[in-house]
């Protein structure tokens, strides 16, 4: 009897062998990062769909994080950006343990050199001076390499009389950086505040996140300053704040809509506008300098 049982347990265990590789066989396969799951309104999204539609949510227009090159592609012409100082990397003043691999594996995994890539475009035709800062290495902080590209960037174009549109994505300050970090506030403010002597201008476009010594500086010195739908903006976090002033704050008072409302930006604008926003700002300060 137990050869019998164990003869038809073998028998089982083939077909069930065979069923498992035909239905192996005949599986078409999914692709990885076919859907995307919106962290707003948490809807299923196809990839395509989403980025058909700017990588907005369909649904709830919810704004998803761009890479400074996919910013760069919607924003400018064809064709159009020449890159300026893309031979400057960040360094490491403190030997901080880590830092140094870190950044190299974010640079062969990112194809950029820092946070931040800044050069010359145009918008329909007319040419100023760009940075796209980058939250895919190391979340957009600020360190050496970032505020140095900056404080260029802005000489670049005060020395020839051009615009400067920055979109700010960042945690702060880079922390394996210590002092050297902080000082990169003061120095690209002084470079903002030669441009804005020169009579040029300068635009910020705030997108989620802007946070830390990049809102305390840079980021909210522009003459025009713009943000995307829903994005925080802030310095410090609200318990920290809440713990330093001994108060409750209210919510949302960190998002681009709490602060239009207190006077801290001038206008919320969704992706799919901002090209054509920013190009009827640049043609009517064309249009004052020719005057």
């Amino acid at each position: 009897m137990s050869d019998m049982f164990q003869d038809r347990a073998n028998r089982v265990s083939r077909a069930k062998t065979v069923d498992s590789a035909a239905i192996n066989k005949t599986e078409t396969p999914i692709p990885d990062n076919m859907w995307e799951k919106c962290p707003s309104c948490t809807k299923i999204i196809y990839r395509v769909d989403l980025e058909d539609n700017m990588n907005v949510c369909t649904s709830c227009g919810y704004h998803f994080r761009l890479s400074a090159k996919e910013r760069m592609e919607m924003t400018l012409d064809t064709d159009t950006f020449v890159e300026l100082n893309s031979e400057i990397i960040g360094c490491d003043p403190l030997k901080f343990p880590g830092y140094k691999e870190k950044c190299e594996g974010l640079r062969e995994k990112t194809g950029l050199q820092d946070a931040i890539i800044t050069g010359v475009g145009e918008i329909t035709g007319i040419k100023s001076v760009f940075g796209f800062m980058d939250s895919n290495f190391m979340m957009g902080s600020m360190g050496a390499a970032v505020g140095e590209k900056l404080a260029m960037a802005f000489e670049y174009a005060t020395e020839n009389r051009l615009p400067v549109i920055i979109f700010t994505v960042s945690g702060g300050a880079r922390m394996q950086e210590g002092i050297v970090s902080l000082m990169q506030m003061a120095k690209v403010s002084g470079a903002v505040a030669l441009h804005s002597r020169a009579g040029l201008l300068y635009i910020t476009v705030l997108t989620d996140p802007t946070t830390g010594g990049v809102t305390a500086s840079f980021a909210m010195q522009g003459d025009i300053i713009i943000s995307e739908p829903a994005a925080l903006i802030g310095f410090a976090g609200k318990r920290v704040i809440e713990q330093t002033i001994k108060q409750s704050l209210p919510e949302g008072f960190q998002t681009a809509e709490f602060l239009m409302q207190k006077g801290f930006v001038d206008n919320i604008i969704e992706r799919k506008n901002m090209r054509k926003t920013l190009h009827g700002i640049l043609h009517l300060h064309q249009g004052r300098k020719h005057q």
